[in-house]
């Protein structure tokens, strides 16, 4: 539900964003303005909430994190009628949407690393990762209603409704009141963070970066096909249904997201090895996953062209049982800050992307451009990532202690 209800709120201000737009009278460039201020906000604050969740606990982050989008989410209508700055207004608003949302994603990392067991990670991770999926529909389908009953601002006051009462969820169930302590026992286990000069060390680890790289090139190509099938589907299909090509390929995403995470779980415990598993979910997320790509570079028609986009999102979900969770898998005691640096860089080089493609099709006047890029960034991915790819913990020390979780 938390990261249903994170998209929910982060997509609130595209969905209204034509309406905004004719209301305040921006031009294309000021609408852009405002809906990319939350990406340059989104990058700044993985690291911070990742080290921060690793330090004091996820709980604690993700219940500070989502209250205030909640107070930020519900509050904007009140900043656009607040004056006559409303562009400035607006797009700080989607700057501090996007500060507060950064430390989401390292959080939950960093909570898994403390409190799942290894062969639990993947099939929990998918299911949190699918609510992504599912948040993106519900905006869209409340948008749908409430633009037209109740006006723009309808739609910011309940997504912030709804992402405050989660916040107090996460109050209620995950830090208010005692909690029982467990003792698990693990060998060479370290501390929550590292020196820098730990750190330094570890960043000198071929299967970090291999690592790293792979989620940059996994996040990237996700943002493009996200940013631009539905002009793809617009000018190829001008006649096709809407909300065919814009629901379809997202709803079929959660169901496989879902069974990627079961199959994750169930090789694991079957007794293949981890590294294993993770090269064969993240082959899936991005060699399959390109194979379905591969034919929209070509003539197709309106129903293939929906399938295989459907199916090529849907196992790009893998990823969730492979590199999204090889974190956890190499250094447990700062997944968070690590994952934070991943999902930085993996949003820098998808604004590069999603620009570069832009380009592409500008001088081309082709989509085979696109796509054929979308596949070779897929391919160099994977190919350092089976390569240089690896299981086990670099983070380790000489001694064992037991854990209070």
């Amino acid at each position: 539900m938390g990261t249903c209800l994170l998209y929910c709120a982060r997509m609130t201000m595209p969905v209204c964003a034509v309406s905004m737009a004719t209301r305040f009278h921006w031009s294309k460039i000021d609408s852009g303005l405002v809906l990319g201020g939350f990406f340059w906000g989104y990058c700044f604050t993985q690291i911070l909430g990742g080290h921060a969740s690793d330090m004091v606990g996820g709980e604690r982050v993700l219940l500070l994190s989502a209250a205030s989008w909640a107070v930020i989410t519900a509050g904007t209508p009140l900043l656009a009628h607040l004056g006559s700055h409303q562009l400035f207004l607006m797009t700080l608003a989607r700057i501090l949407m996007g500060l507060l949302q950064g430390v989401f994603f390292p959080s939950l990392a960093s909570l898994c690393s403390q409190r799942v067991l290894e062969g639990e990670r993947g099939f929990l991770m998918s299911t949190m990762n699918s609510g992504t999926y599912l948040g993106t529909l519900l905006a869209g389908g409340m948008g749908s209603v409430l633009l037209e009953q109740y006006g723009w601002e309808s739609m910011f006051y309940c997504s912030g409704l709804l992402s405050g009462l989660w916040a107090l969820t996460v109050w209620q169930y995950l830090l208010k009141g005692e909690v029982t302590p467990a003792q698990v026992k693990a060998q060479n286990h370290t501390q929550p963070g590292l020196s820098r000069k730990r750190w330094l060390k570890l960043l000198k680890k071929p299967p970090i970066w291999a690592m790293v790289f792979a989620h940059m090139c996994t996040c990237s190509t996700a943002y493009t096909l996200l940013s631009w099938l539905p002009t793809y589907f617009r000018e190829s299909f001008p006649d096709a249904q809407a909300g065919v090509y814009n629901v379809v390929p997202w709803l079929t995403a959660i169901p496989s997201a879902l069974s990627g995470g079961c199959v994750s779980d169930l090789l694991i415990t079957r007794g293949y090895g981890v590294l294993t598993v993770r090269k064969i979910m993240q082959f899936c997320a991005m060699g399959a996953s390109s194979v379905f790509i591969l034919p929209l570079a070509g003539e197709v028609d309106f129903p293939s062209a929906v399938i295989f986009i459907s199916a090529s999102v849907g196992l790009s979900t893998f990823s969730s049982g492979g590199v999204s969770v090889n974190v956890q898998d190499l250094t447990p005691s700062c997944a968070g800050a690590l994952y934070g640096f991943m999902n930085m860089m993996g949003a820098f080089m998808g604004l590069l992307l999603v620009s570069f493609s832009g380009y592409l099709i500008e001088i081309t006047l082709s989509w085979a451009a696109v796509f054929s890029f979308i596949i070779l960034v897929n391919a160099i991915g994977l190919w350092i990532f089976l390569i240089f790819g690896d299981a086990q913990r670099l983070d380790q020390t000489a001694h064992c202690q037991l854990v209070v979780v």
